[in-house]
């Protein structure tokens, strides 16, 4: 028992993820050209004695926007409030949430680009003039009113940034994007990660790890778990450099970090459609993967990484593409040169 990497008194599964979240700035680990910009917009809301300005950020899932949100709550000594604008479907359930709200509290609403146009409108008036116009009453007898809240950060996390209308970006002060993380940065939070689950691993180990990651560490993190779990099972508990290998190759994570959705995608616009173009509903009937999950979700890695391009008449491979999965290139065959699918 004593040699077991996970002991009955660890946390379970889901609260893993609350202590894997690091709490203030200075333990968020990457972003540094944005933190440094953040912490110089916090330190002088602070100072004035003000709320901080409304704040978006935007970028591919899993790269710490939720985290960043708590940790700008924290900074500021606040409460923070969650929503998600799925979940916001009428505007008296954003009066509900924003009438509770305290001085200087922060409102966490999450795919911030899917709120209903009906509430999004209620929303200006409430980061513009900290207010809340309502309409009681219906036909002759309706009478508008006014209510005063109390001043505000809203903080929106959005994977689409060209989804939210002019109006609504237009009313964010401060307005952050977070990239893909470096594989030295990932290390860091692969071990930091380590330390908090109780996983003895080998700094050789963590960066195999980070290098297969996608940039992104929500990844890093469920690598991690799987790992240790293959660890635990088929070796001493400890993650070496070759266990990590033996049990994302069992994964199917390449060395590039793709995963069988990735290469049955780039197969399947190589040997079916002759590299390309080819159109993203074509492709999610393919793949068999939802149209907006290949968009949001596997296509923004294999884009910064030189796999996939998108054009005017869809999506088509690169050279590097061909060259990863060993399939020769058609004869004469360019980008943009195929027939759109």
């Amino acid at each position: 028992m004593e040699n077991r990497v996970i002991s009955s008194r660890n946390l379970q599964e889901g609260e893993y993820e609350l202590t894997l979240r690091p709490g203030r700035l200075e333990e968020y680990i990457g972003q540094d050209e944005l933190k440094q910009n953040l912490t110089i917009f916090i330190q002088a809301s602070m100072a004035r004695k003000e709320a901080l300005d409304h704040v978006l950020l935007y970028g591919p899932p899993g790269l710490g926007k939720t985290t960043l949100a708590h940790i700008i709550a924290n900074e500021l000594g606040v409460s923070i409030r969650y929503a998600s604008g799925p979940a916001i479907d009428r505007p008296g359930d954003l009066a509900s949430i924003l009438t509770n709200l305290n001085d200087h509290d922060v409102l966490f609403i999450d795919e911030i680009h899917r709120l209903s146009r009906s509430v999004e409108e209620i929303l200006y008036a409430a980061m513009e003039d900290f207010a809340l116009d309502l309409v009681l009453g219906k036909g002759p007898a309706a009478r508008s009113v006014r209510l005063d809240l109390p001043h505000f950060t809203l903080i929106g996390a959005t994977t689409r940034p060209g989804l939210l209308t002019s109006p609504l970006r237009d009313r964010f002060g401060v307005i952050l994007h977070l990239d893909f993380y470096e594989a030295r940065d990932l290390s860091h939070i692969i071990d930091r990660s380590a330390k908090v689950l109780g996983i003895p691993i080998d700094p050789d180990a963590a960066h195999e790890i980070a290098r297969r990651s996608r940039g992104t560490p929500r990844v890093a993190n469920r690598l991690l778990k799987r790992i240790r779990d293959y660890a635990q099972v088929r070796a001493s508990g400890q993650i070496t450099h070759l266990i990590a290998i033996e049990a994302l190759d069992l994964l199917n994570v390449d060395h590039f970090g793709l995963d069988q959705v990735d290469r049955r995608l780039l197969q399947s616009i190589a040997e079916r459609y002759q590299g390309g173009p080819v159109g993203l509903e074509t492709l999610s009937a393919v793949v068999g993967e939802e149209s907006g999950t290949i968009e949001e979700v596997v296509e923004p890695y294999l884009l910064q990484q030189g796999f996939l391009q998108r054009t005017p008449r869809g999506r088509v491979l690169t050279l590097r593409a061909y060259e990863h999965l060993g399939i020769p290139r058609s004869p004469g065959l360019f980008e943009g040169d195929a027939p759109a699918q």
